[in-house]
């Protein structure tokens, strides 16, 4: 009888360990990423027949956090290469997450926290190197990024204005391509180490953002506890990424080191992903007048999808957003910033982001405004901060 009983415990743990590892990636996934509806208003003619013509572009997306082939179409989340091929995206920033804390909120996290991402990494059978190292966690998103697009021929990975080049020609003759570009969520993925900046640089990384939910060696998080500036490493690793053509992201970043950034450097910053706190009071979002120095020298800003950043779960809060951004910051700087498969409820998935450009046209936008905004300031963005070549 106990030998029995012991027989069956021990295949109960199997079988729940076999749950875990096996249904749990997905479970837990679909419980983080969803839509807020099910189902769309067809597009009107003319929506349609100018979001044909349209080159798009989003600006982040952490899809490679997740364990699911990208190059193929999933029934969870809300990015993949069908997908961005179905909405007729061209270019999509993928992030990658690399540490974020238990309880996170937009008021104040401890970098001390328990990490979420070590467990995700568990259940989903990451390699042994990044259980310890946030930079091996950064690189092996990467290489799934390259994977999928080494396992299809409509996808390439973007690695400097050449590549862009390729990628758009070859939309422009009519073959369905997407470009992919590789970015951290958080520099904090530099495990403090300046010569880590050249290995995500070498492993296709283009855009670094400096902080996310905590304050990191670099400096303050717009969430952490300190609301500090820059620190001298992260002088020291913001100079590194300039010199090699990495573009600078502040998206999560505490106003004190933007402001330390701008003090320092004439460059273009991007916020990859925000809301504008004149439209959406929300602390999420930085303040109007720390946005305009962003956008006096040049920066451009990704607005979101979700309730955070605009205040609202519906395609008339993004719509919103934009039109202040464009009133408020000048139509050159605004750009689409998604945060897609960010654990975030969206009103569409990149399959459907016609529903934006229906919404854009709704609202009495301009074909040049919208033109803009979905993806033109991003390619004439990139095309001036990429580097030439390799």
């Amino acid at each position: 009888m106990i030998r029995t009983l012991l027989l069956a415990l021990g295949f109960l743990s199997l079988a729940g360990v076999a749950a875990v590892f096996g249904l749990g990636p997905g479970l837990f996934e679909q419980s983080m990423n969803r839509l807020t509806t099910n189902s769309y208003t067809p597009l009107t003619a003319e929506a349609l027949a100018l979001h044909r013509t349209l080159l798009i572009g989003d600006l982040h997306a952490d899809t490679a956090l997740w364990q699911r082939p990208i190059e193929k179409r999933s029934d969870r989340g809300h990015v993949d290469l069908e997908r961005l091929l179905e909405g007729n995206i061209s270019l999509q920033m993928f992030t990658t997450v690399t540490k974020s804390p238990r309880g996170q909120n937009y008021e104040e996290n401890s970098s001390e926290a328990f990490d979420n991402i070590s467990t995700l990494a568990l259940i989903q059978r990451w390699p042994s190197a990044t259980r310890e190292s946030l930079a091996a966690r950064a690189l092996y998103q990467a290489e799934r990024i390259h994977q999928a697009a080494s396992n299809s021929p409509h996808l390439q990975v973007v690695l400097n204005q050449r590549d862009l080049e390729a990628v758009l020609a070859k939309r422009e003759a009519g073959t369905p391509i997407v470009g992919a570009l590789i970015g951290t969520e958080g520099s904090h993925a530099l495990d403090a180490k300046i010569d880590n900046v050249d290995r995500l640089y070498d492993a296709g990384f283009r855009m670094m953002s400096l902080q996310h939910f905590f304050d990191n060696a670099l400096g303050g998080s717009l969430h952490g506890e300190s609301n500090q500036g820059l620190t001298p490493f992260g002088q020291q690793a913001v100079d590194r990424m300039l010199s090699l053509g990495i573009m600078i992201d502040v998206a999560h970043s505490s106003e004190a080191v933007v402001q330390d950034l701008l003090a320092d450097h004439s460059i273009p910053l991007i916020v990859s992903h925000t809301g504008f706190q004149g439209h959406c009071d929300s602390p999420r979002n930085i303040s109007d007048d720390t946005m305009e120095l962003i956008t006096d020298a040049g920066g451009l800003i990704g607005v979101g999808f979700w309730d955070g950043a605009t205040c609202g779960n519906d395609v008339d809060s993004i719509v919103g957003a934009i039109r202040y951004g464009i009133d408020r910051f000048g139509l050159d700087h605004i750009a689409l910033g998604s945060d897609w498969d960010g654990a975030i409820s969206a009103p569409f998935d990149a399959a459907n982001i016609g529903q934006l450009t229906q919404g854009l046209l709704d609202a009495q936008f301009s074909e040049p405004e919208i033109r803009a905004v979905m993806g033109d300031n991003m390619v004439r963005f990139l095309k001036t901060h990429l580097p030439p070549s390799d």
